[in-house]
C-alpha cells in the first residue's frame, strides 16, 4: 500500500490545490516539501544540471538512490541552468503560477540568480517564499557554509552528547539540524499560506538551522540558567541517566524516568518490589542517590536480568512508567504495530520493483495524507511542468535542451 488505511481516501488532501517550487536540495528543504507533497501540495522539484548531492548516495536501486527517493518521493522534478538568462525566464513564468517557494542555498545565492523575494514578489505578490540557511538571511554568518554536522556542533547538541557519556565528541549519525529545520520550516509556511487568506499576499520567511536547534532543544533553558537548583531536584529532567536495562531474554529496554527523582524513584522501588531501598542511605534523598546512581542503575540491572522483556514492560506499566526496547529500525517495520499502522511503504525503484522508505506521520480523519507517487529522476517532467506553466511546445523544450538551457537524465533502456 502507499497511503494510510482510511476511509476518507476519496477526499481532497489538506493542502489540495496548493503548488511549491522546491529550490531544495539535500535534507532540510528537501523534507519540508516531502511534507507539503504528503499534505496534497503539487511540488515542483527544480534540479541543477549536476544533479542533488543525494542523488549520488548509496544504496541505489538501478539509477534511483534510496535517500534521494525518501525526501524527493512524489514531486514533479524539472531541470535547468541557472545561470542562463533564458532558464532565469522559464522560472519567472512558472513563479507566476505558484503560491509557495522554498530555497535552501547560502544567504545571497537567489539574489545575485535574480530570483530574491523582492524581485519575485513583483511578478506573484501571493508567493510565500521560505529560505533555509544555516545562520539565516541576514547578519554576520550569513554567508558561513551549513551542514547538519557544522550546526549539531555550532549550538551544543555535540559537545551536550560528548559531556553526558564522558568522551571526546563524536558526530551524531542523524542529521537532526536538517530534519528539524525543515519541519519547522513546513509549519511556518502553512501559517503563511492561512495568514495569506486573510492579508491576500505573500510574505518572506527566513528560517535559520541554528535557531531551530536552540528552539527545539528543551534544555536550552538549563544551559542557560545561571541560578543554582535545589539539592532535591534534577536539573531538566536528565532523561541521559535514564536507564538501559537488559531483561532476562536478552532484549536491551530503556526506562522514561529518572531513578533518582523525587516520586519516580518510588515509582521503580514499587516496580521492583524492593522496598528495602528506602532504608538504604545511599538511596535516602536525591542528592545521596545522585551522587550514588552508579550504585542505583546495578539495583535496577540486577532486577532486570530476572524478568523477560515483555514482563518487565508489563510491572513498569502498573508501577506508572513506560518502557520500551532497544530496536533496529527494521525489527521496528516489523513489529504488529507498524503494520497496523502501516509505517513503511513501498516506493517505486523505477526498474520494475520497489524499496521501503517511511509513511507520513499523520492520520487525517477527513483526507488521506499518505505517501503517493514515485521519485523521479532529473528533469524527466521538464515539458509537462513548462508546457502547463511557461506555454512551450515540444519543439521549444527541445531546442532549449540542445542549448544547455533545459537538462534531462533519464536511464539507460
Amino acid at each position: 500500500m502507499s497511503a494510510h488505511d482510511s476511509p476518507q481516501q476519496s477526499n481532497p488532501r489538506p493542502l489540495e490545490g496548493i503548488r511549491v517550487l522546491d529550490f531544495t536540495r539535500v535534507l532540510s528543504g528537501p523534507h519540508c516539501t516531502r511534507m507539503l507533497s504528503d499534505l496534497g501540495a503539487e511540488v515542483i522539484k527544480v534540479e541543477p544540471p549536476e544533479g542533488d548531492l543525494t542523488r549520488f548516495a548509496f544504496p541505489r536501486v538501478g539509477s534511483m538512490s534510496t535517500y534521494f527517493a525518501q525526501q524527493n518521493i512524489g514531486k514533479l522534478n524539472i531541470s535547468l541552468d541557472l545561470k542562463q538568462p533564458e532558464a532565469i525566464d522559464l522560472i519567472k513564468k512558472v513563479v507566476a503560477e505558484c503560491d509557495v517557494l522554498v530555497e535552501n542555498y547560502r544567504g545571497g545565492v537567489m539574489a545575485k540568480l535574480g530570483l530574491s523575494y523582492d524581485e519575485l514578489a513583483k511578478i506573484n505578490p501571493r508567493i510565500i517564499y521560505a529560505s533555509i540557511s544555516g545562520y539565516g538571511n541576514s547578519g554576520p554568518w550569513m554567508h558561513r557554509r551549513a551542514y547538519a554536522t557544522v550546526v549539531n556542533a555550532e549550538t551544543g547538541l555535540t559537545g551536550i552528547q560528548a559531556r553526558a557519556r564522558g568522551v571526546f565528541p563524536s558526530n551524531d549519525p542523524h542529521s537532526h539540524a536538517d530534519v528539524y529545520t525543515g519541519m519547522e520550516t513546513a509549519a511556518a509556511v502553512l501559517a503563511a499560506l492561512y495568514q495569506r487568506t486573510s492579508t491576500g499576499v505573500g510574505q518572506y520567511i527566513d528560517v535559520s538551522m541554528a535557531q531551530t536547534m536552540l528552539y527545539v532543544n528543551e534544555h536550552v533553558q538549563n544551559e542557560l540558567f545561571e541560578g543554582d537548583v535545589p539539592n532535591d531536584q534534577i536539573r531538566s529532567f536528565q532523561p541521559g541517566d535514564y536507564p538501559i536495562l537488559e531483561s532476562k531474554d536478552g532484549f536491551q529496554i530503556v526506562v522514561s524516568g529518572h531513578p533518582a527523582e523525587r516520586g519516580t524513584f518510588d515509582l521503580f522501588v514499587t516496580a521492583m518490589k524492593r522496598p528495602h531501598m528506602y532504608d538504604d542511605p545511599r538511596f535516602a534523598d536525591v542528592a545521596s542517590r545522585l551522587e550514588n546512581l552508579a550504585a542505583l542503575q546495578n539495583e535496577l540491572r540486577e532486577w532486570a536480568r530476572e524478568l523477560t522483556a515483555q514482563e518487565a514492560e508489563d510491572v513498569m506499566a502498573e508501577a506508572g512508567l513506560a518502557m520500551g526496547i532497544v530496536r533496529t529500525m527494521d525489527e521496528l517495520a516489523h513489529t504488529d504495530w507498524a503494520k497496523d499502522r502501516n509505517v513503511i511503504v513501498n516506493a517505486d525503484d523505477r526498474s520494475g520493483s520497489s524499496f521501503r522508505v517511511p509513511n507520513s506521520p499523520w492520520m487525517f480523519s477527513g483526507s488521506d495524507t499518505g505517501t503517493r507517487g514515485i521519485p523521479k529522476f532529473r528533469g524527466e517532467d521538464n515539458e509537462e511542468v513548462l508546457s502547463r506553466f511557461a506555454g512551450l511546445s515540444h519543439e521549444e523544450v527541445e531546442r532549449l535542451t540542445a542549448a544547455g538551457v533545459l537538462s534531462i537524465r533519464l536511464p539507460k533502456k
